[in-house]
Order: structure tokens, then sequence, then C-alpha cells
């Protein structure tokens, strides 16, 4: 929107983006909804695990003995514990995941990762890295892809500071 100076809207203009700005952030907005859909259908085709269910193993795999609170494991993948909670039952039908008591703390329920899980997501990962690769990391110069990664950093700071 363009606003004439002078105008009777003027104390509005800063809300307003310019049309570049707007066309960089209608690009932004096409690339975080077409590239999680864009690995979800990878991942689906080739490994039938979702990209929450695959993030959420990938996580376990990384955690101390493959295992992590689910509270925790909720804030990693952006998940509600009540929806990470749906997602880690289905992981356990498959013999995937387990979850337990926290032994520290039994007011916390823990994730584990099982020998299957682990299997499944070795098996789901070279296609996975593979269309990553191909999507983003060598669509980049290292120069670019770092600037991308630190660019990300920057906004989600932002989102995860309070307000004030």
């Amino acid at each position: 929107m363009t606003v004439i100076e002078g105008s009777p809207t003027d104390e509005h203009a800063k809300v307003w983006l310019t049309p570049d700005q707007l066309a960089s952030w209608l690009s932004v907005v096409r690339l975080i909804t077409r590239l999680p859909w864009a690995i979800d259908a990878q991942l689906q085709r080739s490994a039938d695990l979702s990209m929450t269910e695959y993030m959420t193993m990938a996580m376990l795999a990384e955690a101390p003995r493959r295992t992590m609170r689910m509270s925790d494991l909720a804030e990693l993948t952006s998940s509600s514990l009540s929806r990470l909670s749906h997602l880690v039952k289905r992981l356990e039908s498959q013999e995937y995941v387990r979850r337990e008591a926290d032994s520290a703390d039994g007011r916390f329920t823990n994730a584990i990762l099982l020998p299957a899980g682990l299997s499944k997501l070795e098996s789901a990962a070279p296609s996975h890295v593979a269309h990553v690769r191909h999507l983003v990391v060598d669509n980049l110069s290292p120069e670019r892809l770092r600037r991308l990664g630190q660019d990300a950093d920057r906004i989600v700071q932002r989102i995860d500071s309070p307000v004030r």
C-alpha cells in the first residue's frame, strides 16, 4: 500500500509494508508453508513418517540415553504437550518409542527411543538428508546458507523472547 505524504493516513504509514518488504515477506510465507510440506511429503513417501515424527525421533536419538522429558521434547519440536502425547502414542504403537515416569521426578514423563525407532530413523535419514540438501543446502552458497541460518536464529530468538 502506498501512502501520499501528508495524507490523513500518514500516521498509519509505518504499519504497512513497502512493496519490497511485502514481496520479501510473501517469499518467506511461501517458504515456511511449502518447505515443511515438501519435506513431510518426501518422508511420507520414502519412510512412512511425518516430519514431526521424524524430528521427534531425531531429537530423542541425540539425547543422552535416547531419553527426554516429554515437556522438553514438546518445546524442541514446537508442539503442544497434548499434540506430542498423541504423536508419541502412535510411535509407541509401532514400538519406536516408549514412555515411562521420570525416575528423578515422577511428576514428569520421559519418552525413550527404542532400537526399532532408531533403526527406522537411520533408514529414513539418507533420503531425508538428500532431499534437504537438494532443496536448501546445495541451492545456496556456503555464505548464503550461513546467513540464512543466522537470520532464522534471529527471528526465532525474537519469537521466543518475551514481548516488552
